[in-house]
């Protein structure tokens, strides 16, 4: 099976190309396919550490250049190529939550000295974002600006402590700019 790239290269399936991106990456693989109407090519990139294989999906319009090393089988004929869909979908599940989380802890329509804050009480306390406000140890928010006369709720401790994380990390924030 014969593939074109949009630059008029050929190269076949099973073939092993070394590879040369826009960006500077440089690696070697072997051509699993090409899907003509993304413009991605799919590679198997060899392990040095026993028979598992990582597999690259690569835009075209991100090669530089290529080498052809020489041409081996399909590598998804041949009889060392399977995939574990129960640990890919595993890793997926996993990429997914940790997506979500991480989003979950960007503040939506607040500066970045209120995102910095949020961060930095996050090593700490556990914070979420209830739209604007920071809510800390689920019981005490903190609104803007964000100072200690801001925070509210809580028990007087909870109340207590979150005012001395906040005021501390406010001077170290200081202090970096």
């Amino acid at each position: 099976m014969s593939m074109t790239m949009e630059n008029g290269d050929e190269f076949a399936v099973g073939c092993f190309l070394s590879i040369r991106t826009t960006l500077g990456d440089e690696f070697e693989g072997q051509v699993m396919t090409f899907d003509r109407e993304t413009n991605y090519l799919v590679l198997q990139e060899s392990s040095k550490h026993g028979p598992r294989r990582n597999i690259r999906l690569l835009k075209a319009d991100y090669i530089k250049d290529f080498t052809f090393l020489g041409q081996g089988q399909d590598p998804l004929h041949s009889h060392d190529c399977s995939l574990d869909l129960n640990a890919l979908q595993s890793r997926e599940e996993l990429a997914i939550r940790q997506a979500e989380a991480d989003a979950e802890r960007i503040g939506v329509g607040v500066t970045t000295e209120a995102q910095n804050i949020f961060d930095a009480l996050s090593k700490t306390l556990p914070v979420r974002w209830d739209k604007t406000v920071i809510v800390v140890m689920n019981e005490v928010r903190v609104s803007s600006p964000y100072h200690s006369e801001c925070v509210i709720g809580g028990t007087p401790a909870a109340n207590d402590r979150v005012k001395k994380v906040l005021d501390f990390e406010r001077k170290r924030l200081q202090l970096r700019s």
